[in-house]
C-alpha cells in the first residue's frame, strides 16, 4: 500500500486539513480534492471511487468526508482497514465534527496522522498507543515540576515559620518590657524600640521603594505603639507584606488553588535523616449513565537524604498490588535487585544519593475501564418536574481499603435560577452563587460511611448539573505499595526514616 495524502474536506471538495505523506505540490492535492465530489455518483453507496491515476477511499462523518488518495495498486482491503482507524482518530479531538473545530484542532490531527502513517506506509499502531504518543508526556518534566513544587512548599513554611518566631519574640519583648531590634535581614532599614528611649523611629509613606523615616515624640511606657502588640494575623501579614516589598511572592494560606497544587502542596511533616515521599496522581472519566470511560494512576516514589552519613541506603519496598500494576525504576537504580528483592538502591553502592534533593527513584502506572477499580463512585440522578429538576447524587466508596479525606463533589447549576433547596445531606454543602455550584463536602469517606446521598430541587434541565468534579486526597496508596525498612548498604544498619502518602486527584469527573 502507497498512501499518498489523508484529508478531511466538506461536501463541496473543500480541504479543511490535509497531509501529504509523498512529495506533492499544494496545487496538485487541491485539484484532487476539488475532483472528489464530481466523481462520487448520486444515490449509490461506494466506500471508493477511481480515476485513471489516483483511488479515493472515504467515509461520510457528518457533514464532512475523511478521505484516503492511493495510488490504483494499493491494497484495499488494507485502504478501508486505514481508512477505518482515521475515522476513529478525528472523533478523539473533535467531538462536534464541525469545520471549526477541524481547523481548531488541526495541528492535534497532523500529528495523529503522522503516528498512523510514515513514508506512505501504514504502522501498527492501535488507537490507544497513537494516543499515548502524541500526549508526548515526559517522566523528566514531571520530576522537575515535583522538585519546585517541594521547594516551593518548604519555602513557604520557612517564611511561616520565621513569622511566629517574629510574633514570638515580640511578646517576650513585651512582657519583659525591653526592646527588640530587627537587623535589616530583609531590607535596608532597621526598627528599634525601648521604653527609655526618647524617640520612635516609625516608617512614612514614600513613593520609593526604600522607605524614609521620621522622629516622632514618645508617648509613656506602657501606652506606645511600639510596644502595642497586635493580633496574631496581623503580625504574620506585616512580615508578608515586607517580603512582598522586596520581591518574594508569598501565596496565602486561604486562596483556593486547583485540586492538584492543593494536595501537592500539605503541610509537610518533621522530616528525619532519611525522608521519603510516595505520591500517586489518581485521573478519571466516568460517564453518567454509569460506566468507566478511564481510569489512570500515576505514582512516584522520591527520596530525600537531609543526613550525608544516610547517603548510601536501600529502601525495602513491598508489593501488594493484585491489579497488574506496571512499575518502572529510576535508570540509576538497580533494577535487577529490584526485580529479585524489592529493594531500591543505586546501580553504583559507592555512590551515595544526593543530599536534601528529591529523587524519583520508583514510578508506576496503572489503568483500567473496570468500574468495580473506581476509589469513588458517583451516581447523579436528575429527574425533571413541572418546575424544573430534583436531583439526587450518591456516593460509593468502591475500595473499602482506601481511606478519603477532604472530599468534595462539585455540581454545577444553572445560571439565574437562584439557590437550591437542599432536602436530605449526608455531610455539609455550600452554594456557591458566584461559579453556580452547589459544593457538597465530606471530612472523610471509609468503611463506616461508605455511602451517602444528597437531595436538592432547583429549576432547570439534566444537562444542566454535569460534569460533575470529585476531589479527595489520601494517605494510604491505591496501588497497594508501602515501604518497610531502610537500611545502610554497609552493614546493614537500620536507619531512621519519615515518609508521607500522598494519594489525589488531578481529574475527577462524571460527564
Amino acid at each position: 500500500m502507497v498512501l499518498l495524502a489523508a484529508a478531511v474536506c466538506n461536501k463541496s471538495g473543500k480541504a479543511l486539513i490535509s497531509r501529504q505523506f509523498v512529495e506533492m505540490t499544494r496545487s496538485r492535492i487541491e485539484g484532487l480534492l476539488a475532483a472528489f465530489p464530481k466523481l462520487m455518483s448520486s444515490g449509490k453507496q461506494h466506500t471508493f471511487v477511481e480515476t485513471e491515476s489516483v483511488r479515493y477511499v472515504y467515509q461520510p462523518l457528518e457533514k464532512l468526508y475523511v478521505l484516503l488518495i492511493t495510488t490504483k495498486a494499493s491494497n484495499i482491503l488494507e485502504d478501508l482497514e486505514t481508512l477505518r482507524l482515521f475515522a476513529r482518530v478525528i472523533p478523539e479531538y473533535c467531538r462536534n465534527m464541525e469545520e471549526a473545530d477541524i481547523g481548531d484542532q488541526a495541528f492535534s490531527l497532523i500529528f495523529a496522522f503522522d503516528e498512523i502513517v510514515a513514508l506512505g506506509y501504514r504502522e501498527n499502531v492501535n488507537l490507544a498507543q497513537i494516543r499515548t504518543f502524541t500526549e508526548m508526556d515526559s517522566h523528566e518534566e514531571k520530576v522537575a515540576i515535583s522538585v519546585r513544587e517541594t521547594q516551593e512548599r518548604e519555602a513557604k513554611e520557612a517564611m511561616k515559620k520565621r513569622a511566629k518566631e517574629l510574633q514570638q519574640e515580640r511578646k517576650e519583648a513585651g512582657r519583659s518590657g525591653k526592646g527588640i531590634g530587627y537587623a535589616g535581614g530583609f531590607g535596608s532599614s532597621s526598627y528599634s524600640s525601648s521604653s527609655s528611649s526618647r524617640d520612635i523611629i516609625e516608617p512614612t509613606p514614600s513613593a520609593e521603594t526604600k522607605p524614609s523615616y521620621t522622629s516622632v515624640p514618645s508617648k509613656p511606657s506602657g501606652t506606645g505603639k511600639a510596644l502595642k502588640l497586635g493580633s496574631k494575623k496581623k503580625d504574620v501579614d506585616t512580615f508578608v507584606g515586607q517580603l512582598e516589598s522586596e520581591g518574594q511572592k508569598v501565596v496565602s494560606s486561604d486562596t483556593s488553588v486547583s485540586s492538584t497544587v492543593a494536595k501537592a502542596s500539605t503541610p509537610a511533616v518533621d522530616q528525619d535523616g532519611v525522608h521519603i515521599v510516595m505520591e500517586e496522581k489518581v485521573s478519571l472519566t466516568a460517564g453518567r449513565d454509569g460506566g468507566l470511560q478511564s481510569m489512570e494512576i500515576l505514582g512516584m516514589v522520591k527520596v530525600k537524604v537531609n543526613d550525608e552519613q544516610y547517603g548510601r541506603i536501600k529502601v525495602q519496598m513491598i508489593n501488594n498490588d493484585k491489579k497488574g500494576t506496571q512499575l518502572q525504576t529510576h535508570p540509576n537504580v538497580d533494577k535487577k535487585r529490584f526485580s529479585t528483592t524489592s529493594n531500591i538502591q543505586l546501580k553504583n553502592p559507592e555512590k551515595p544519593f544526593p543530599l536534601h534533593q528529591d529523587v524519583g527513584v520508583l514510578k508506576w502506572r496503572y489503568t483500567t475501564q473496570d468500574e468495580s477499580n473506581m476509589p469513588l463512585s458517583i451516581n447523579c440522578w436528575p429527574n425533571e418536574t413541572g418546575n424544573g429538576c430534583d436531583v439526587n447524587i450518591e456516593y460509593q466508596l468502591e475500595q473499602p481499603q482506601l481511606e478519603l479525606n477532604d472530599v468534595t463533589i462539585n455540581i454545577p447549576l444553572p445560571t439565574g435560577v437562584g439557590a437550591p433547596v437542599v432536602g436530605d445531606c449526608d455531610g455539609e454543602y455550600n452554594y456557591d452563587s458566584r461559579k453556580s455550584m452547589l459544593v457538597w463536602s465530606l471530612p472523610v469517606i471509609d468503611a463506616s460511611n461508605k455511602s451517602g446521598s444528597l437531595e436538592f430541587s432547583i429549576a432547570g434541565h439534566p444537562d444542566d448539573f454535569f460534569p460533575v468534579h470529585v476531589n479527595f486526597m489520601s494517605k494510604k496508596s491505591y496501588c497497594d505499595l508501602q515501604i518497610s525498612d531502610v537500611r545502610l548498604i554497609d552493614g546493614e544498619q537500620p536507619v531512621k526514616y519519615s515518609s508521607e502518602v500522598m494519594c489525589y486527584t488531578d481529574k475527577y469527573e462524571i460527564v
